[in-house]
């Protein structure tokens, strides 16, 4: 993936927009888990993307982007399945049993799928020893969490209860990683055939096909029935503004003008805080139990990830600069100690 370095772009808008992708991304995982206290799951998902979908088509259509392809919305809708309704079905359903701070470190685990899964670039992946050394520790950081969560069950149905859920965590990051794997090629064909749609429109049609989805599940099962809104507390409220405007709409914009104007290798970073940010809030505003085996599973998974992404890093402009400063020192050194 390749990314336009805008060298214009203030270094005041790029710290602000890293502080957005860094904290408030990595601060969603805390507030589904507030919002879920007065909000069913499918509920709070078919409020937090309808919102968020009619804000972005509207901001879309006041900026004149077209708004429809057949194909590329069909595709769009595919995408919104798999990423906004699996993949964040499962997480906002599973947030109701386990911590914000478990959460945010296997979606930060997802790395592990994109290598195995990313099938046109398996030659590539496995046949370098950092992303095969990663794959490994990433498995064994996965284990550390399941291990976590079974012993900090107070009986079997609650030891059973935590395993399905860190299951269901696994399959929403198989689905995140199956939906990006097939927007990325989907959207290169689009590009060859001239037929795209802006990424802001298609976000939209992501959004609105989570919210369809949800609105039906919420349907189905009765969580709409029994929605009573004057019972949702101004904290509930709060919570979900928050998930739409900061959490959909803020953090989004911010990570998409980043891939624009700054290296993809350094907008990666991210992965690295979220969990950090959403372990933190868990650890001193709820009353969630953070363990050591949960902070090892953590520190294991990010080198992990660093590792899958070293030959990312190590091709990377940042990386390279360094190299040539070391080169140029070395070859000073050199001259000077000829010299004498």
């Amino acid at each position: 993936m390749s990314a336009v370095v805008n060298n214009s772009a203030s270094k005041g808008s790029v710290i602000f927009a890293y502080l957005v992708v860094y904290f408030v991304w990595g601060s969603t995982f805390f507030f589904i888990h507030k919002a879920l206290s007065d909000f069913t799951p499918f509920v709070l998902g078919s409020l937090r993307f309808f919102a968020a979908s009619v804000i972005l088509l509207t901001y879309c259509k006041l900026k004149g982007y077209k708004l429809f392809n057949k194909k590329v919305v069909k595709q769009a809708c595919i995408t919104g399945f798999l990423l906004l309704f699996i993949d964040m079905g499962a997480l906002i359903w599973a947030e109701q049993h386990v911590s914000s701070g478990i959460a945010a470190i296997m979606a930060a685990a997802a790395a592990l799928w994109f290598i195995i899964l990313d099938k046109p670039q398996w030659k590539n992946n496995f046949s370098s020893l950092p992303i095969v050394l990663g794959l490994i520790m990433g498995f064994v950081g996965v284990i550390m969490l399941f291990a976590e969560q079974i012993t900090i069950a107070s009986d079997e149905s609650q030891r059973l209860l935590n395993i399905f859920c860190m299951f269901l965590l696994i399959l929403g990051s198989i689905a995140w990683t199956i939906g990006s794997l097939y927007s990325k090629y989907s959207k290169d064909k689009n590009e060859n055939q001239g037929e795209d749609l802006h990424v802001m429109v298609k976000t939209s049609w992501q959004m609105i096909t989570a919210g369809v989805l949800f609105s039906i599940v919420a349907t189905v099962n009765g969580e709409f029935s029994a929605f009573e809104p004057s019972e949702i507390s101004n904290g509930g409220w709060f919570s979900l503004v928050y998930l739409i405007t900061f959490g959909s709409i803020l953090a989004f914009g911010s990570y998409i003008w980043l891939i624009q104007n700054r290296p993809v290798t350094e907008v990666s970073t991210y992965a690295y805080v979220n969990p950090v940010v959403a372990v933190a809030l868990s650890y001193f505003f709820t009353d969630d139990i953070i363990t050591s085996l949960q902070i090892g599973g953590l520190g294991v998974v990010l080198v992990s990830v660093a590792l899958m992404n070293w030959d990312l890093y190590k091709n990377s402009k940042f990386f390279k600069k360094i190299k040539k400063k070391k080169n140029v020192k070395a070859s000073d050194s050199e001259q000077l100690h000829m010299s004498n």
